[in-house]
């Protein structure tokens, strides 16, 4: 694709998503982190049915190291890989009080030294709480840009590192955003909604157009 079709792409997706936020529930940097921990292989919708609740009993990691993994585990049973994911939550509560002062660092070398947080975890922490131009790539990102042709890769590490390379410096900080809300709405995995997309012109997915409505 190249550099003026990919600038359409992102202006029409702006004009389509006007407020590209997160769609995971919170009102801290802390929330947001023990969130984007739960939704591995998880849904954004079936995090905040659990979220709720747990932040109201657990708001900061002091609160989370004294419920312990079984207090975490009662308030995300539901959750994939439960728990997993309670282990790590409570000793990245544990790290951030012991090497943090419990508050969320602000570097990727101290976001991926925690239990459970990844590449893609600390980018989409670096880039939602702190505004950072990184993208985090998860199965809709890594959808979207390989079936519109922005990039080929194989990998999650190839394709953001194609997207940083091809994204426009304005739309960086909210491409992640564009891409996973026209992925889990729009450019969907089984059955993607073309004619309603607002990049059909610029897509270049080859199938495309054997997706129109009858």
């Amino acid at each position: 694709m190249n550099h003026r079709k990919t600038l359409r792409l992102f202006r029409n997706l702006n004009e389509a998503i006007p407020e590209p936020v997160t769609e995971l529930l919170h009102r801290n940097h802390f929330e947001l982190l023990i969130a984007v921990i739960l939704s591995a292989q998880a849904t954004d919708k079936s995090v905040n049915k659990v979220t709720e609740n747990l932040f109201e009993h657990y708001p900061n990691p002091a609160a989370v190291l004294e419920a312990g993994e079984a207090g975490i585990l009662t308030e995300i049973k539901t959750i994939g890989l439960a728990n997993t994911k309670a282990k790590n939550i409570v000793k990245t509560c544990r790290m951030l009080i012991e090497h943090h002062r419990g508050e969320v660092p602000k570097t990727r070398e101290a976001l991926e030294s925690l239990a459970g947080v990844g590449r893609k975890t600390a980018n989409v922490i670096l880039n939602t709480a702190f505004g950072h131009p990184v993208i985090a790539v998860d199965t809709h990102v890594f959808r979207v840009s390989n079936r519109t042709g922005l990039t080929s890769g194989k990998t999650p590490e190839q394709v953001e590192k194609q997207l940083m390379e091809v994204v426009p410096k304005k739309w960086k900080k909210d491409a992640h955003h564009f891409l996973v809300l026209h992925g889990r709405y729009v450019c969907k995995a089984q059955r993607p909604n073309c004619p309603e997309c607002p990049i059909l012109k610029e897509c270049e997915f080859s199938e495309k157009i054997s997706n129109k409505k009858n």
